[in-house]
């Protein structure tokens, strides 16, 4: 049984994530930090990491930037491997989590669904027989309209993951407004579409002579990233210092 911290316990996530884990036979949360420490789930709740004094195997984090220094430093001290689901981070804290790393497991994605991880890994496969081919990469994402950024940093993430293997010829086109002219050879476009309560919709299209390949995603609840995330913290549990994503967790599967 792997013994799990839920960092941000009382938040939408970290409930969300409770509900799942009562559920899982190999997993459980034996202590929550939240500012609001209320026990809504059963566990004892501390309103910060550094007061939590309950022995566990891995950290799952659906918090806020400003309370992942100390995470950070609770987690070198104690050795307790953290899943990183936080956003937001500045460029300091993301240096700090590089650092981290070398003194501690840590695992951080884009997107902490295993269907978008999974995704990552077909569209590899997909572009070394496409692209060559002469297929046009295309990619639009819908997000609620409440989503301040845009595009998602699912989406960079499935174009990175894309061009990762175009050995990053490609660029990407965020915009087609500004100028009159033909579509690049090389090049990536990415659209964003916001409206009403989409959670998460992304869809990647090939277009070649004659034929369109699509691969879709959709999220109809935020559920998928807590399932995502719980499978993440039970592959991470155990695991030697170092920086970890969900392609770690897809190929352990």
């Amino acid at each position: 049984m792997v013994r799990a911290i839920m960092h941000g316990c009382n938040g939408h996530m970290g409930q969300t994530i409770s509900k799942l884990v009562a559920e899982d036979e190999t997993i459980e949360i034996v202590a929550g930090v939240d500012p609001y420490t209320e026990q809504l789930s059963g566990y004892p709740v501390f309103a910060s990491i550094d007061a939590c004094d309950v022995a566990a195997d891995v950290i799952i984090d659906f918090s806020n930037a400003k309370a992942v220094d100390g995470l950070l430093d609770y987690a070198v001290e104690k050795q307790v491997p953290v899943v990183l689901c936080t956003t937001g981070l500045t460029d300091e804290q993301l240096a700090k989590v590089d650092e981290a790393s070398k003194k501690v497991a840590i695992l951080k994605s884009a997107n902490m669904s295993l269907g978008i991880n999974t995704l990552m890994d077909l569209l590899k496969k997909a572009t070394a027989v496409f692209a060559d081919a002469g297929f046009d990469i295309e990619i639009v994402e819908k997000h609620h309209n409440q989503k301040l950024d845009a595009p998602s940093g699912t989406a960079i993430a499935l174009a990175d993951a894309i061009n990762a293997e175009l050995d990053n010829r490609y660029a990407y086109k965020y915009d087609r407004s500004q100028e009159r002219k033909k579509r690049e050879k090389e090049e990536i476009g990415i659209v964003a579409v916001r409206g009403g309560n989409i959670v998460g919709e992304h869809e990647v299209i090939f277009a070649g002579m004659d034929e369109v390949i699509t691969f879709k995603h959709t999220a109809t609840s935020k559920g998928v990233f807590g399932k995502g995330a719980i499978e993440a913290g039970k592959f991470l549990a155990g695991k030697p210092a170092g920086m970890y994503d969900m392609q770690d967790v897809i190929a352990a599967k």
